[in-house]
């Protein structure tokens, strides 16, 4: 029999323990959520693209549109799968560095660049940074224990979104209420970079990761603490296993293969590959688009920033909202996904229409809150019968998956190469020529006469049709207007 005063002691030691582990787990949130919140702060990128359209770098929006964009889909498609095994065998912490590198060298070349090949190097860089994300939402877990998972994850994602949200507003305040300049905001954005860098540098780098730093398992020992809380029916057999012995790529594809039995995973893999491929190619061509649909240089009245950031909001509450859903999705699933994907495509098509910006805007920021709305319901339902390390694993093969079809549209659609479609077509009516080939009547008449001084009567070209004022009421029916002037030239 133990004496008492000898159990005091043991116990003394157990609570400190815990009380140090509690408060080491309490200062790791902190600053992991507080790197994620910094990491975003950007307020210069919801003006990117009127930044390059824009005196300051003076691209066309062809350039922008066909040559420069669509890099960042083949870069990424080919960065991808090296910067997720990269992730998983530095463990983390060197893949949040190399992020914060690459934000840095965007923003030097967004400010230093001038040609076509610079801003196309900045995209590498760019893509670079969108594929090492997944280290940030991997890191967090290598870091805490498994009953810690769900709520580290809300941290980190409120950390992310409160992030895009702050950098978005104060990106807007700062252009409209400010009357700050392009450049400005980026070298703004440039600092927020370089200190998030100097926090990625004090991150902790975890002693074990998900596949390739996995723990030995030890004979005889009760099965894992994440393997209790989540057990996975469709996982391969052990013996399966086995025979695969310590080849991490081969047992990969094998727990891969054996997942895609289950109906559920499918659909909602299928689902996840279609609508990440299209909700991304709207995203990054959205802001080209509004430039199309209101194209001005008075920076002030440009509130791409603003709509970045009610999107962000709104995603945010429909993340919240479906993870309180409860729904016998085995029964709903198809209908939910048919609902919001017809949504999302009257979304994609009411913002080719329209000439509004203010209703493009609100388009936009409804078609990105639908898509968020069901990604927190497809990470639950594939995530569900799962281990943390297949989970992982579907998800870096969907978003792969995805980035291969998202290129391919790429490449047939906008890329100088393929097809080379403008970002938003004039539907029936008759387009005006580029911006640079715009002149006034007096400066068309002014030619015409210096033409006829030089060539004599055989270099006469046909008379150009006047332009209508900008705050015409005929600019929203140019067709309209030039039959008009027409009727008065035969008049």
């Amino acid at each position: 029999m133990v004496p008492s005063g000898q159990a005091v002691e043991k116990q003394v030691p157990v609570e400190a323990e815990l009380g140090h582990e509690l408060r080491s787990w309490r200062c790791l949130v902190f600053y992991l959520c507080f790197y994620g919140f910094m990491a975003q702060m950007r307020p210069g990128e919801s003006f990117i693209t009127p930044y390059l359209l824009g005196p300051d770098k003076n691209f066309t929006k062809e350039q922008v549109t066909n040559e420069i964009t669509p890099v960042l889909s083949y870069s990424y498609m080919v960065v991808l799968v090296p910067v997720f095994l990269l992730t998983d065998y530095l463990r983390y912490k060197p893949v949040l560095v190399l992020q914060g590198l690459s934000f840095v060298s965007v923003w030097l070349l967004l400010l230093l660049g001038r040609s076509v090949l610079h801003m196309q190097v900045m995209e590498l860089f760019y893509s670079v940074t969108m594929a090492a994300r997944i280290a940030y939402s991997s890191y967090i877990f290598s870091l805490v224990r498994p009953a810690r998972y769900q709520r580290m994850a809300s941290y980190s994602r409120a950390a992310v979104l409160l992030g895009v949200f702050i950098s978005s507003v104060l990106g807007q305040l700062l252009v409209t209420a400010g009357g700050v300049s392009f450049p400005t905001l980026n070298y703004i954005s440039l600092a927020f970079l370089l200190f998030s860098l100097g926090l990625a540098l004090f991150l902790k780098r975890p002693k074990r990761s998900l596949f390739f730093n996995r723990p030995a398992p030890t004979p005889g020992a009760a099965p894992g603490e994440l393997d209790c809380m989540n057990p996975a029916p469709g996982r391969p057999r052990r013996a399966l296993l086995a025979a695969c012995g310590d080849c991490t790529l081969a047992r990969m594809l094998q727990e891969l293969g054996a997942g895609l039995r289950l109906p559920q995973l499918r659909l909602w893999s299928l689902w996840w590959v279609f609508n990440s491929a299209g909700y991304y190619l709207v995203v990054y061509y959205a802001h080209i688009l509004w430039s199309v649909v209101q194209p001005t240089t008075d920076s002030t009245r440009v509130y791409n920033g603003a709509a970045d950031a009610a999107s962000t909001l709104l995603s945010a509450i429909t993340s919240f909202v479906a993870g309180f859903l409860q729904v016998r999705w085995a029964l709903w699933s198809k209908l939910v996904i048919g609902g919001v994907t017809a949504l999302q495509a009257g979304l994609v098509f009411l913002m080719y229409r329209t000439h509004d910006i203010w209703l493009c805007y609100a388009a936009f920021v409804v078609f990105r809150g639908s898509y968020q709305f069901l990604v927190p319901i497809a990470t639950f339902q594939i995530a569900s019968s799962l281990s943390k390390e297949l989970c992982a694993l579907f998800f870096g093969v969907n978003t792969f998956f995805a980035t291969i079809l998202k290129t391919i549209i790429t490449l047939i659609v906008s890329d100088k190469r393929g097809l080379g479609f403008p970002v938003h077509s004039q539907g029936l009516h008759q387009p005006f020529p580029p911006a640079e080939e715009l002149r006034s009547p007096m400066e068309e008449k002014t030619a015409q006469a210096l033409s006829v001084q030089d060539g004599g009567p055989g270099s006469l070209q046909p008379l150009a049709l006047p332009l209508p004022p900008e705050d015409s009421a005929w600019t929203a029916e140019p067709a309209s207007w030039e039959q008009s002037q027409l009727h008065e030239s035969k008049a």
